[in-house]
């Protein structure tokens, strides 16, 4: 499978800051031929990488005041390796987290999927969320954590995650979340999915429903938004002006029928 991939920021810098972005295809076994650059109103600016979990690779920048703007390209062909399971991410991603409060949710999530377990489980907890949250852009704030989107009913990507991973870790399943490129994304954008750890592997799951999960690419992973944000910002004031995304695969999209069992690769 040959996946391109592209993004591009422009940012207003009010102060000096220090920016990390998670913008670049996570290190994995596919072939990947990608350029990154990051330049301000005097020229180029350097962006340092530094390895997170699950391959995923940060770039820090150090933005003077003025108007940076950053454009990434990738080519990639084939797929990673299924995910690893590290002792470790059982632990933490069975743990409530800043905008996945699964401690808020248990008797909820306890009388609503009772008796279920397992790929059952996992099912039932994504219709669900499809069933019962509606996707509208622009409904949610950057704040808004999994109890805040089940009280408004409606959300975006990121919020259909929240819920869905705050829902299985309040019956115990380790879940994340990821931020991929997703071909045949509508509307185009940098996309947020859970994995959950179900029958000893990390399973993809897509409440949204809104691209195939067989052709993502795994930007960043970790408990919530607060780690796969694809920009933070620290000691400056940021304004973004404008983010353009974009996701193709080779070929024709496959179908998704959204129960199937899928590994992000």
């Amino acid at each position: 499978m040959l996946r391109t991939v592209t993004s591009h920021l422009s940012l207003d810098v009010r102060g000096p800051a220090e920016l990390y972005l998670a913008v670049a295809v996570a290190d994995g076994a596919y072939d990947r031929t990608e350029h990154l650059t990051v330049t301000h109103d005097d020229g180029p600016l350097d962006a340092l990488e530094i390895k997170s979990h699950q391959g995923a690779r940060l770039h820090r920048v150090h933005a003077p005041v003025g108007r940076v703007a950053i454009d990434y390209r990738a080519t990639v062909a084939g797929h990673a390796e299924p995910p690893t399971v590290v002792d470790a991410d059982l632990v933490e991603y069975v743990r409530p987290s800043r905008y996945a409060e699964s401690d808020r949710l248990l008797a909820f999530s306890r009388d609503q999927f009772r008796g279920l377990a397992g790929v059952d489980l996992l099912d039932a907890v994504v219709t669900w969320v499809r069933g019962n949250l509606s996707y509208v852009s622009g409904s949610s704030s950057p704040t808004d954590g999994a109890t805040d989107t089940l009280l408004k009913r409606r959300g975006v990507c990121r919020d259909f995650a929240h819920v869905t991973a705050a829902l299985l870790r309040a019956k115990d399943v380790p879940a994340r979340l990821a931020s991929v490129y997703a071909p045949g994304l509508r509307p185009m954008d940098f996309h947020a999915v859970v994995e959950a750890y179900v029958d000893g592997a990390w399973l993809l799951v897509d409440a949204t429903g809104l691209a195939p999960r067989s052709t993502m690419l795994r930007i960043a992973t970790g408990r919530d938004a607060t780690d796969t944000a694809f920009l933070s910002n620290y000691h400056g004031a940021v304004n973004l002006r404008a983010l353009t995304v974009t996701a193709t695969s080779q070929g024709d999209l496959p179908t998704d029928d959204g129960h199937t069992l899928t590994v992000l690769r």
